[in-house]
């Protein structure tokens, strides 16, 4: 009995050790994507103050979906509200809140990621999430920001088995530092380039120089097109690509994006810095086709730009980047975007669900040699 229990732990040992090892995201196989470094997290979260969630539904054979929430600081956004802008790529989606975002240029409540037909769920539970926080007694209007993609080929998304309290779950579960990818959360269902795609995060911190300013990047990956890994055609060279064999339209699909600065940047900027988002989606080989929803949503956590709710003054204030210093920004973006979509592949694993449908993940193994041949691995 003694033999078998240590045979058993050193097992459990071992399985975690080899866990540990295993690469989870694209940088683990030396692959570097642009110039700028990483942020120490190489996430969203690199930026000060924001946090992020997951709740996962994975039961029976049939439900693969979640809801990913984004926060851009713990606290009552509603009463201090944050810059932000969106982007609009290619419309076919269902991006709650987002008039009132291009109106006013401010977010108020933390952002939600689902799937498509869980929208006003998600809606709902963020009305009743902000109504309920202590100051907001008497708020009678809530914008909630919600954004999703369709993952109706793994998961049964007419059966909306999405619930107020998953929503409420992974605002409570929202947290600082590394950051979960994968098929988790909102990012449970999703397909991307033909294999699993799920949620994948990076950042980009600028020189002192340069400001010394971080950006980072969420997305909820579920697209197609034609994949590229820093420029080699990996899609191509292993068969898997939009218009392969015939002209079938097996690009569509979504893919949401969030980006997160501590730049001190108002909405028009935010807006600017948004439209760069779609370079990265184009560096990985997506086309934003016809029936992809790719939208961008983008805010600042700057301080002192933050927007009360009520003020005694009609006048706002607080510095902003010129236009002149955006430039950094829009390559750290772009850079966070590729690499967050990649390593939303990378992080993905073989995923069976409603009615038998299957998506494999991206098989490395087969990866690997090519980036090898195209001089991006060198081991």
């Amino acid at each position: 009995m003694k033999q078998v229990l240590i045979f058993s732990l050193f097992n459990v040992i071992l399985f975690s050790y080899v866990q540990a090892q295993t690469p989870q995201r694209l940088s683990d196989y030396g692959v570097t994507i642009g110039v700028l470094p990483q942020g120490p997290n190489n996430a969203i979260t690199d930026v000060g103050g924001v946090l992020v969630g997951h709740e996962t539904l994975v039961y029976g054979d049939s439900v693969r979906t979640g809801v990913t929430a984004i926060l851009p600081y713990q606290g009552n956004i509603f009463q201090d509200k944050v810059p932000a802008a969106m982007y609009l790529a290619n419309g076919f989606g269902k991006l709650m809140g987002y008039s009132q975002v291009e109106e006013l240029g401010n977010i108020e409540t933390p952002i939600v990621l689902t799937n498509t037909l869980s929208v006003p769920t998600a809606a709902t539970a963020l009305i009743n999430y902000t109504l309920g926080l202590p100051q907001n007694e008497s708020v009678r209007s809530v914008n909630p920001v919600v954004g999703e993609t369709n993952d109706g080929w793994l998961n049964d998304i007419r059966g909306q088995h999405v619930r107020e309290k998953d929503v409420r779950k992974a605002i409570a579960n929202a947290a600082g530092g590394k950051v979960r990818e994968g098929g988790v959360g909102a990012g449970t269902g999703t397909s991307c380039f033909g294999f699993k795609g799920g949620i994948g995060t990076a950042s980009r911190k600028l020189p002192k120089s340069l400001g010394g300013y971080t950006v980072g990047v969420l997305v909820q990956s579920n697209f197609g097109g034609v994949l590229q890994i820093a420029g080699a055609p990996v899609g191509v060279e292993l068969g898997e690509y939009y218009f392969k064999s015939q002209l079938q339209d097996g690009a569509d699909g979504s893919c949401m994006m969030v980006v997160a600065t501590d730049a001190p940047l108002d909405a028009r900027n935010l807006k600017r810095l948004a439209k760069r988002a779609m370079f990265g989606l184009a560096k990985t080989g997506g086309i934003a086709s016809n029936g992809s929803g790719d939208y961008v949503i983008a805010f600042s956590t700057a301080e002192h730009l933050r927007i009360p709710y009520q003020s005694d003054s009609p006048l706002r204030k607080g510095e902003v980047l010129r236009n002149e210093a955006m430039s950094p920004l829009f390559l750290g973006v772009i850079e966070a975007t590729e690499e967050a979509i990649l390593n939303s592949l990378v992080a993905a694993e073989d995923t069976k669900g409603h009615l038998g449908h299957e998506r494999k993940a991206l098989p490395m193994k087969k990866v690997v040699p090519i980036l090898r041949k195209y001089g991006l691995i060198n081991q």
